[in-house]
């Protein structure tokens, strides 16, 4: 077996060897355990750069910063919404002008084999935080991992000629990741932070999708069933069906007798074979069906191996990550997508997230939209039984409960330790822990003691780091606290 620092001195002289390279950077890391935090350039542009660093450092035991460098949604940037009350530090006022893009400075000669536009963020006119923050954080022993995800707005200049198309022929909503611009853009975003900003420690990209069929069923914590707009027939993904022997159109009649069903369940026509069987012969008729979930599956993973081989080529030394949606906690379908040994060819670690607080409600959204779907044919509490069962929850709280009490710290630790286990040698699992995500009025809140015992859980269970999230400018800091409360006594940092 090749030694990994002859394997990462190969890799820097050779692009295709170094997509294979586990950066020692990594494990430098690891010892202490990156203890990470998700934090926006309206924090440091708010509260100023020098204390933000120093505060999260004090209050959290935070080593690592991941800094939101790219995305047009409130997720990871910006202020907290509004509908949710300003936490207790920050400017004291909703940003509603938000608008999002590229908050360090974009060179757009790196993105000419793209048509989406390279938009720097209007949002803080002049301002790069990357340029900012990565001075300061190394000046206090800190590392800046640049953490981007796929969020666009419609009207980013470019956009529509990367759109899905759905099984209409109309445009979709959502980048098509066969699309070459799809691919382009991702690939010159991660040239341009290596490049731009040589002093950057890593990267980390998030894209919370799933795939068509899961899609079609709602099965998320998120928007219901879609199946309309679920598939993409582009002519980018019927080249790659014909190049596997697929049959799109097959696959296509399958995704409409798909929307017939749903369709008919939603004006109350339950098929007289029950929702379940009626799925399962579409399945069993339009194989294809399947088929299409494979693609484009294959497609987000096509994504990430070529991310991760740019960014290797650039920079060998320097680990790239990504983030794995909130949704592998609750859908077994798409669970059964996230091969953790998988992963271990194209990741250096994984931001697995597990975040129980908020997880209660999503949890209950997606037992709600699976029961109108999928499972039409049971009760939801009966719903959410079989969830707990084939995903490995014995100890949590039932359905009239647990979107006012969210999930247990035990959620964290079981899934932490199922992370590690599955993961291949040497890929890290930093799972995300929730600190004051928004809720709805009457649902769980964060306290102190629950971020407490969840990092606690994480660490128990076998740990790499974890990553402290979404954003610091919604987190109250009484709950920061109690993380590095959690991290100080561990021993970990």
């Amino acid at each position: 077996m090749v030694r990994r620092r002859t394997f990462v001195k190969q890799a820097a002289l050779a692009a295709g060897a170094a997509a294979l390279a586990r950066p020692e950077r990594l494990e430098a890391a690891s010892t202490p355990a990156p203890i990470g935090i998700q934090i926006g350039a309206v924090s440091f542009v708010d509260e100023g750069t020098a204390k933000v660093i120093e505060g999260v450092q004090e209050m959290g035991g935070v080593n690592t910063l991941f800094v939101a460098t790219f995305t047009y949604g409130r997720g990871i940037a910006g202020r907290q919404p509004r509908g949710s009350p300003l936490p207790d530090h920050g400017a004291q006022a909703y940003d509603d002008d938000f608008r999002g893009g590229n908050f360090t400075t974009p060179h757009p000669e790196l993105y000419r084999k793209t048509s989406i536009a390279p938009e720097k963020a209007p949002d803080h006119a002049g301002y790069d935080v990357l340029a900012d923050v990565i001075p300061a954080a190394h000046g206090r022993r800190m590392k800046v991992i640049a953490w981007f995800e796929d969020v666009f707005r419609r009207d980013v200049p470019g956009l529509d000629q990367a759109l899905e198309l759905d099984v209409h022929g109309k445009p979709g909503s959502r980048l098509c990741f066969r699309n070459p611009n799809t691919r382009q853009f991702w690939l010159a975003l991660v040239e341009d932070h290596l490049r731009s900003y040589g002093e950057l420690d890593g990267l980390m990209w998030g894209s919370e999708r799933q795939g068509p069929l899961n899609d079609a069923l709602g099965a998320s914590h998120g928007e219901g069933a879609r199946p309309s707009t679920a598939a993409c027939f582009c002519p980018h993904c019927l080249e790659a069906a014909r190049g596997q022997g697929i049959d799109a159109e097959r696959a296509r009649q399958g995704f409409l007798a798909l929307e017939r069903w749903i369709g008919g369940m939603k004006d109350g026509r339950k098929p007289t074979d029950g929702a379940f069987v009626t799925f399962w012969r579409i399945l069993v008729e339009q194989p294809e069906v399947l088929s299409w979930e494979r693609l484009w599956n294959e497609g987000l993973r096509e994504t990430y191996r070529a991310m991760y081989e740019k960014a290797h080529a650039l920079a060998p030394d320097k680990p790239m990550g990504w983030h794995v949606w909130h949704t592998n906690s609750f859908a077994p379908f798409y669970r059964a997508e996230q091969d953790y040994a998988a992963f271990g060819k194209y990741s250096d670690f994984l931001k697995v997230v597990l975040y129980n607080n908020c997880g209660g409600p999503r949890l209950a959204r997606y037992v709600r939209n699976v029961s109108s779907t999928l499972f039409a044919d049971l009760t939801p509490e009966e719903t959410l039984r079989f969830v707990y069962r084939v995903q490995q929850y014995p100890n949590e709280k039932p359905l009239d409960r647990i979107a006012q009490e969210g999930l247990s710290a035990d959620y964290v630790r079981r899934e932490t330790a199922r992370a590690v286990a599955g993961a291949a040698a040497g890929l890290k699992i930093w799972p995300g822990i929730d600190i004051d995500i928004p809720t709805g009025a009457n649902e769980k809140k964060t306290q102190p003691d629950d971020v407490y015992q969840a990092v606690k859980a994480a660490f128990e269970a076998g740990a790499h780091g974890v990553i402290l999230s979404r954003k610091y400018s919604e987190m109250r800091l009484e709950n920061l606290r109690a993380a590095g409360r959690a991290v100080r006594e561990l021993g970990v940092a």
